[in-house]
């Protein structure tokens, strides 16, 4: 049947040699199965005498190792014992029994099971001793740095919360009051420009502001709008100069100017006239509105202190009451001529310093603040003992545009609040 010659291997044979096996080919046969026995042989001897590992096995050909792969011993599973290994488990054997640690859980192997025993200290590899120790001292200095965070007033993100407001453009705010730091400058004029004046001077610009306040307060105005009227006046009178008669034209029209750059609904220059009694016409205006915007080359777009007030108050984290004081504290510098001498970052934020610590009570500027305004509490005081002076004497004298407008309940009677004379003190 064909089912036993299938198993028989000698039909198989015999049918294979009916096939055309010659006699020829049946000796090379022969002659090549006794050459592979005599390799064969070869290979056996070099596996006993030498090392039980098949890296230690010459090379043969690829015929041949196919030939003896059926009699290769099996690779063993098990690293071998060295020799520091072996003195090492010596040692243990020879400790007390109190002294052997604890067997860590058997790891099952292929073959066999064996328990893995810790070793001392000494017997650790020196690089595995120094990274354990740089470990240590990482997280010494990470508990470290976390008690000193507990301690002192941590930097608050104070654009995070914005990140999905567009208006806030938050990817390049930081940029942008970058560049209002170095443009600053542009907008600044030199603090004893009154003296090139040879018919007003510092007194008659304090008065002249002190309406403009009160002005700005009747018409409801942007308060952007008020910073950038002083703004003009005091770069249009840093370089032209002016008769007394026409400071007053000065002031309007810069308001003017003032209100058509930042208002969206911008007074009729016949209210400006009414309001200044009639004391000019109205091509009075409109020339000398001509002769500021073109003196001035047309620059409207400077940095005032109103832009970063906005700013540094979201770093101080303000409530309405420290936003109302601040400003206040601003305001009563714009009357004041001395007070030139400060960039517009500066003013703001002296004054939010300033407002904090009548708040509060004692002096406070904290890391976030100091962060985003970049000045330092020292790099304020000076401004802030000028600012609590001018606040002492608010209500005296004649220029109390600035008192009478703060004393109100739309500004929470933020000039009725007490000065913190305690940094006059320091």
């Amino acid at each position: 049947m064909a089912g036993s010659d299938e198993n028989n291997p000698g039909v198989i044979g015999a049918s294979r040699n009916q096939g055309g096996l010659h006699a020829g080919e049946r000796g090379k046969l022969v002659a090549a199965t006794g050459q592979n026995r005599r390799v064969l042989s070869t290979i056996n001897r070099n596996l006993i005498e030498g090392p039980p590992f098949p890296c230690a096995v010459s090379k043969r050909p690829l015929s041949e190792r196919n030939a003896v792969c059926d009699k290769i011993p099996p690779i063993p599973q098990h690293r071998p014992i060295t020799r520091k290994f072996a003195a090492q488990m010596a040692n243990k054997q020879q400790m007390e029994p109190e002294e052997i640690k604890k067997p860590i859980q058997s790891v099952p192997d292929s073959n066999e099971h064996c328990s893995i025993i810790d070793v001392d200290n000494s017997d650790v590899p020196m690089f595995v001793q120094h990274t354990e120790a740089m470990m240590e001292e990482i997280e010494r200095m990470e508990v470290e740095m976390e008690d000193v965070d507990d301690d002192d007033d941590p930097l608050v993100d104070i654009d995070n919360c914005d990140k999905t407001n567009p208006l806030a453009v938050v990817e390049y705010i930081d940029d942008l009051y970058q560049f209002y730091k170095k443009a600053e400058c542009t907008g600044c004029v030199p603090p004893n420009y009154m003296e090139q004046q040879y018919d007003i001077n510092q007194r008659m610009r304090g008065i002249l502001i002190d309406w403009l306040i009160e002005v700005h307060y009747k018409f409801e105005l942007m308060e952007e709008t008020l910073y950038l009227t002083i703004n003009l006046i005091d770069r249009f009178l840093a370089v032209k100069q002016i008769a007394r008669k026409k400071l007053q034209l000065v002031g309007v029209t810069a308001m003017l100017l003032a209100c058509k750059y930042e208002e969206v609904s911008v007074p009729v220059i016949e209210d400006l006239v009414l309001i200044s009694d009639k004391a000019y016409s109205r091509q009075e205006v409109l020339d000398m509105e001509k002769l500021m915007i073109n003196t001035l080359q047309f620059n409207l777009s400077v940095p005032t202190p109103y832009v970063f007030m906005r700013r540094f108050l979201k770093a101080a984290q303000s409530n309405k009451k420290l936003e109302l004081l601040s400003f206040f504290m601003i305001e009563l510098c714009l009357v004041e001529y001395e007070m030139l001498k400060f960039p517009p970052s500066l003013l703001a934020a002296a004054a939010i310093f300033t407002a904090q610590c009548s708040l509060s009570g004692c002096k406070y500027w904290s890391k976030t603040s100091e962060w985003y305004t970049t000045y330092s509490e020292e790099q304020l005081m000076e401004c802030s003992r000028m600012m609590i002076r001018f606040h002492q004497k608010a209500g005296t004298g004649k220029l109390t545009g600035v008192q009478r407008k703060y004393s109100t309940s739309k500004y929470g009677y933020a000039a009725k609040t007490e000065a913190p004379t305690f940094l006059l003190e320091a």
